[in-house]
């Protein structure tokens, strides 16, 4: 396993950098330490950047890696008077996309995740109803929901839902499928009039038992079972709902988020 030191550096909160370092996760034999450098927006943090890039250099023995989204020009040059590999957004993205473009790019901080007019405002809307339709808190107000995602307790409902809301502007509830659904062998009135807004998450029995041990240790809820039970129970009610659905056990937040947004756009 190799070593390799990581800086991410931006004048502003470093989201949009945070997520340009995802290219790293394409080279899985190498371990990165990561350090974050955000408001790096004047030139005292700019020369404490240098000398601690500098500094884990020499005593890794090889230069780090700097992922970087700095708008001004003065401040860039002087970080790349370090020692280190430079992943510069401007310069490779920004900038060459302006010149196609032909126009000058906006370089003050921020500019990416910068919120105005409606998209703000749809924005927090959407947050507001998922936290309001989180775990079957309610089921009035459905007929407002871009998605109902449907799934056994602690099977990843919440975290997508939220995750959606937040980067999509998706209007996301969710509903935990319970013994009382099973038994009832339906879903609650309200939630299967909007039968073609629902999407279903399921997960592999040992990862759900994993997850609700954690919880509740001992338990029945989080017997092994118990989870293959409702598992099962699910799947088949989505079956017969003619739900689809995605396994959670493996994805992400946003590999999931990603294939709802694709079932959205197709209804």
């Amino acid at each position: 396993m190799n070593h390799r030191s990581v800086f991410i550096i931006s004048d502003g909160t470093g989201i949009t950098a945070g997520a340009l370092s995802k290219l790293l996760e394409h080279f899985p034999n190498t371990q990165f330490t990561t350090t974050r450098l955000p408001f790096t927006d004047n030139d005292e943090k700019v020369q404490a950047a240098v000398e601690h890039i500098q500094k884990v250099g020499d005593q890794d023995g090889i230069r780090p890696i700097v992922i970087m989204s700095i708008g001004n020009g003065e401040h860039r040059d002087r970080l790349k008077q370090a020692n280190a590999y430079f992943i510069d957004l401007f310069h490779r993205f920004i900038y060459p996309l302006g010149a196609e473009l032909h126009q000058e790019p906006l370089t003050g901080a921020s500019i990416a995740y910068s919120v105005k007019g409606h998209s703000y405002l749809e924005r927090m809307e959407a947050i507001n109803f998922t936290l309001n339709h989180d775990d079957g808190m309610t089921n009035s107000g459905l007929d407002e929901a871009d998605v109902i995602l449907i799934g056994v307790s602690r099977c990843g409902k919440t975290p997508t839902s939220i995750y959606l809301a937040m980067q999509f502007g998706i209007k996301a509830a969710n509903y935990p499928l319970i013994p009382e659904d099973f038994e009832r062998g339906s879903l609650p009135a309200a939630v299967e009039k909007n039968i073609e807004k629902i999407f279903g998450l399921t997960i592999k029995p040992e990862r759900l038992h994993s997850v609700r041990s954690e919880r509740r240790p001992d338990s029945f809820y989080a017997s092994l079972d118990n989870c293959r039970n409702e598992i099962a129970t699910a799947e088949q009610m989505m079956r017969h709902y003619n739900i689809p659905w995605a396994d959670s056990t493996s994805r992400s937040i946003e590999e999931l988020s990603a294939i709802i947004l694709q079932r959205i756009r197709q209804r």
